[in-house]
């Protein structure tokens, strides 16, 4: 007898593409395209939705203007999740929350007896320095019933940390959204990546493109003084950092993002761009010359994948996750603490290496897909609960 499909609700903190919210959406796209019902419960802080097309079950949540203390942000977003679960009909095989805040929210409805069980994808652990965002995180991964994690560092650490033996499951990536263009799509495309290229007024060589914001752990600081030496060399290099919606305020670090670069007189070549649209991301890879993420902490790196499948040459850190999919001939491997090794890493990038990496880094996409990974979701979806 073929076993029935599921019904599945899949929670998200925000419908801003960050690392998290882009697997919770593909993983929902896979699981609906696998047969199974699938909603996605997602708090929406600007009315807009998501920017991105999907064919299964929405339901945004209206997350409201919150005090800016960020343990009452918190406080506030889970209630507002609490708030329009308690009011559904609740009715799921599986609770799956991708974040701390909907896992608190989920923790909630099971000590109310709304819901039986829950599980939470762990994508990685946060070093909070308030107890209240610590004790919501150790609730969060000690209140599933299944814990998941997308590389085997953070399986690792969930152990040390938690003594919590976490199911491993895939990141992927889309490659109908992202890739190298063939020559015919070259030509198509050639005007859309012009007039995208004037929008953001990128007209040098190289362009480096980053995906993530600035913030601490994006290593931002030290990628702005690598960027530094490579124009002593390239004058008309330019770098571009897309992304940064967040939900937590790493104001001071953006302040001493932008007075260094004052200071180094980097002004005129960055460029930020800010959340780039569904439609246009694709395109900004396929702008860029090489992609560099020297980033000191991730759960995956989700963008690093998207770089690969589109052609670029990638710097990212000689460490886990990264070292866990990447080999030293499929990616310039640095040490992130290193301005010099980062700057090095960009200028081989460009060189005549960049053949060889972008060749061999094609090998690394066939083993993620979000087929494989939703497959593998339902393997344990479908598993006795501990």
């Amino acid at each position: 007898m073929p076993e029935r499909p599921l019904r599945i609700a899949l929670l998200t903190y925000s419908t801003q593409p960050r690392g998290s919210v882009l697997h919770t959406l593909e993983l929902a796209e896979a699981l609906h395209h696998l047969g199974h019902s699938v909603c996605i419960y997602a708090l929406d802080k600007t009315g807009d939705g998501f920017d991105y097309p999907l064919s299964c079950d929405v339901k945004l949540i209206a997350a409201a203007a919150a005090p800016s203390q960020m343990e009452a942000l918190i406080q506030q977003r889970i209630a507002e999740f609490v708030a329009q679960l308690s009011d559904d009909s609740l009715q799921y095989d599986c609770y799956h929350a991708q974040d701390c805040i909907g896992a608190n929210a989920l923790a909630m409805l099971v000590t109310q007896q709304k819901i039986p069980h829950f599980v939470r994808t762990v994508h990685h652990i946060e070093d909070y320095s308030s107890l209240y965002l610590q004790q919501c995180q150790d609730r969060s991964i000690r209140a599933a019933k299944l814990c998941f994690c997308v590389s085997e560092h953070w399986q690792l650490e969930l152990q040390r940390q938690y003594q919590i033996q976490a199911l491993r499951v895939l990141n992927g990536v889309n490659l109908r959204r992202f890739s190298a263009p063939t020559s015919a799509e070259a030509d198509l495309q050639a005007n859309l990546r012009a007039n995208l290229k004037a929008n953001l007024g990128l007209q040098g060589w190289p362009i480096y493109l980053t995906v993530g914001g600035i913030e601490p752990r994006k290593n931002s600081l030290a990628l702005l003084r690598a960027f530094h030496q490579i124009r002593a060399e390239y004058p008309q290099a330019q770098l571009v950092i897309a992304g940064g919606a967040t939900l937590f305020d790493y104001q001071l670090y953006r302040d001493a993002f932008f007075d260094l670069a004052r200071q180094l007189k980097l002004e005129p070549s960055l460029r930020l761009p800010g959340v780039i649209s569904h439609a246009e991301l694709p395109l900004l890879y396929r702008c860029a010359d090489a992609f560099v993420f020297p980033s000191l902490k991730e759960g995956w790196g989700l963008v690093v994948l998207e770089a690969i499948a589109s052609g670029l040459p990638v710097i990212t850190a000689n460490q886990a996750p990264f070292t866990e999919f990447l080999s030293a001939d499929q990616a310039l491997l640095v040490d992130p603490l290193s301005i010099d090794a980062i700057a090095a890493a960009m200028k081989t990038a460009i060189s005549s290496q960049r053949h060889a990496l972008v060749q061999e880094s094609q090998l690394v996409l066939s083993q993620y897909s979000w087929e494989a990974s939703a497959k593998l979701h339902l393997q344990y979806y479908r598993q006795p609960l501990p």
